[in-house]
């Protein structure tokens, strides 16, 4: 009998793994243009999604609506089977929960990059200092900034930068990490050093929602391409699918201009 027990057990157990986060008839209007339209979009625990589209097609706008900087008008959004918060409390728990790396990277200026990646694990997470710090200084080693603890942001390059928002985020141990076109203001020769953080942690099995210009992380990093456009997902599949054999004509148009050059 003990067998039936086990199995039972981890079925009890399958919310763990499933779906984490989940959007369901999402709408969003800026005044009279309809950013989000009707958008559905599921993400599993450990899925690494990738979301491509035209300038203008709303993607930014998706990531933001995940960890509610942008509100909804209509819809609902769940992250590991609880609605997203209003507000307060309740909302800093959450977007603990989920870490966010932007175009800029957001670090604080007067602070060292060890005080930027301390300041919310014990701010939220009421950790002690001694053991953030120690946190901390093993995450920067993780993305290869370690000897840059103790500068300044300002004294790092754009891509030492944003590999210390990415440190910053993870030290919250977020369930999902949203990059929203993280490598987008960044020279070219930086560009890959932190899409070598993101492969990583994507091999790691995080779970990771990226809007990106870069169709090589896409097609290397993503267990699913999304593809926006005029606000809505017009296709969403494997990589290998999506960039052989695109199904509608908006995703045919946009790969053959951004593949050829």
């Amino acid at each position: 009998m003990s067998g039936v027990s086990v199995t039972k057990g981890t079925e009890d157990a399958v919310p763990a793994t499933g779906d984490l986060v989940v959007l369901s008839n999402v709408n969003k209007h800026f005044g009279a243009l309809h950013v989000l339209q009707d958008i559905d979009l599921t993400i599993a625990r450990g899925e690494v999604v990738v979301v491509i589209g035209p300038s203008g097609s709303g993607k930014s706008t998706l990531c933001r609506t995940i960890n509610r900087l942008e509100t909804i008008d209509s819809g609902s959004i769940s992250i590991d089977g609880k609605p997203l918060p209003q507000e307060g409390r309740e909302l800093a728990r959450l977007r603990a929960d989920v870490g966010m790396v932007f175009q800029s990277f957001n670090l604080f200026a007067h602070k060292t990059v060890l005080e930027n990646v301390t300041l919310g694990q014990i701010k939220v997470r009421r950790t002690d200092k001694k053991d953030a710090e120690q946190k901390a200084r093993s995450l920067l080693d993780r993305v290869g900034v370690g000897s840059q603890a103790d500068k300044y942001p300002a004294q790092l390059s754009g891509g030492q930068q944003q590999r210390v928002a990415i440190a910053r985020a993870l030290a919250m141990d977020p369930k999902v990490m949203l990059f929203d076109e993280p490598t987008s203001a960044l020279d070219p020769e930086m560009i890959n050093e932190v899409l070598e953080v993101m492969q990583q942690l994507a091999r790691d099995g995080m779970t990771m929602v990226v809007v990106t210009h870069e169709m090589g992380f896409a097609r290397s990093a993503a267990n699913r391409v999304v593809f926006m456009a005029d606000g809505r997902i017009v296709e969403e599949a494997t990589p290998d699918t999506f960039f052989s054999s695109p199904r509608s004509d908006r995703a045919k148009d946009f790969l053959s201009k951004i593949l050829h050059h």
